[in-house]
């Protein structure tokens, strides 16, 4: 394919637009696109289609002009070219959308970036291949990307995310929204998600995301519950009939290891041979997972009558804070957690590390603990990643102790008869 320039009006004897053109075969149709420069028809070559840069005619400005057009057929062919790569379609609608972006002629109050983000969204929905808390995710992610543009006047476009964007949303992520290391590495990571599909989809054909790093991801040291912690809290007697209903749905998370989101997808005749048959909700295709049950849940459920008194995810971890408050879980731990490169470290009571994340990393942190493999455990949590499932072990000071003793356990009767 070619393309050209021709002047809007050739006879006049003032200045008039340049318009860029060419042919779209497959369309059986002329694309016409204004270039914004404007020129005298006498300052113009008709036979080679650009300003005159010699002779009497040349025009202070022609120069200037040559340069501001050649920007289009350079962009013409990068854009055709990227089509060709990936197997697109090279069409009219895309090639104005890129002159769009690139030459800044998106309409007033219309920004294609939030549009893609909003359509990408709306795919993934549709297709259902997120849960309810990767929307939560994707819709967190949008809130900041239009906050960071207010608070750093940072007009995002596709055009726009290059390396500037990427220093200055680190900027605005770690120190105007206080950001550690790990969450925001997560929110990066779901950008480039959605950049990805952006390039495939022929949004934009700006990759210069692809060199955005994410902070090292820390391995913070959480809190998980110990077989006494979940006996204390069993028969911890609560006055308050709230936490009561609180407590029993966590020490049930707990005994089974299931995400607090998932505790809603079962009911009575799921349960066969004492044990749950849950179809997860945030993969249609994959089988249906096990996950057996023992007396405590047992007990539990017959309490309620095979129905959980669940609350919303917010006010469960609100409310488990209190359950261990009042059960006596008041002691000062540290909390550590990276910024940068600095590590913070503050002091917190034990209860306000709890919170229904909790109960899954203790079932992970007791099942491990007794020797069970990997493998049998992320049978029942639903695990396909080892290494994600390994980052929910919690080794504790007791456990570091307990191991030393048990593997270097010597007799130290004879250590006193050699010295």
């Amino acid at each position: 394919m070619t393309s050209t320039f021709f002047l809007k009006r050739p006879k006049s004897e003032k200045e008039t637009l340049i318009i860029f053109s060419c042919y779209f075969k497959s369309e059986g149709k002329k694309f016409l696109y204004s270039t914004g420069e404007k020129i005298k028809p006498i300052n113009w070559d008709q036979e080679n289609k650009q300003p005159i840069l010699k002779g009497k005619y040349k025009a202070a400005s022609s120069s200037i002009i040559k340069l501001q057009l050649n920007r289009y057929p350079k962009a013409f062919e990068l854009i055709h070219n990227r089509c060709k790569a990936m197997g697109e379609d090279f069409t009219s609608q895309i090639l104005k959308r890129e002159f769009d972006i690139i030459f800044k002629k998106a309409p007033t109050g219309k920004n294609t970036f939030y549009d893609a983000f909003d359509e990408f969204m709306d795919y993934k929905i549709k297709m259902q291949e997120w849960s309810s808390s990767t929307i939560k995710r994707y819709k967190n992610i949008k809130n900041i990307l239009q906050d960071f543009e207010k608070q750093s006047k940072y007009t995002l476009t596709f055009s726009n995310i290059n390396e500037v964007f990427h220093a200055d949303f680190t900027d605005y992520c770690m120190n105007v929204r206080g950001h550690i290391n790990n969450t925001y590495s997560r929110n990066l990571g779901l950008f480039k998600t959605f950049m990805f599909w952006a390039l495939k989809k022929g949004y934009t054909y700006n990759n210069a995301f692809l060199s955005f790093e994410k902070k090292k991801k820390v391995i913070t040291q959480q809190i998980a519950l110990s077989k006494v912690d979940l006996q204390n809290l069993m028969h911890y007697n609560f006055k308050n009939e709230r936490l009561g209903k609180v407590r029993d749905v966590f020490v049930f998370s707990c005994v089974t290891g299931m995400r607090f989101g998932e505790l809603r997808l079962f009911k009575k005749e799921d349960i066969r041979n004492n044990s749950i048959v849950l179809k997860e909700e945030k993969e249609t295709e994959k089988e249906s997972r096990t996950i057996p049950l023992n007396e405590v849940s047992l007990h539990i459920l017959r309490k309620y009558n095979y129905k959980l008194p669940l609350i919303a995810n917010q006010k469960q971890n609100e409310y488990i804070k209190e359950v261990f408050k009042e059960a006596g879980y008041i002691d000062e731990v540290i909390k550590t957690t990276t910024k940068g490169k600095e590590n913070i470290r503050e002091k917190m009571p034990f209860y306000e590390r709890i919170s229904t994340h909790t109960a899954r990393r203790t079932f992970i942190t007791m099942m491990k603990k007794e020797g069970l493999s990997d493998k049998l455990i992320a049978s029942i949590t639903g695990h396909r990643d080892m290494k994600t499932l390994n980052q929910y072990y919690q080794v504790d000071d007791d456990s570091k102790a307990e191991a030393v003793k048990d593997v270097f356990n010597m007799d130290i009767g004879l250590l006193k008869k050699v010295n």
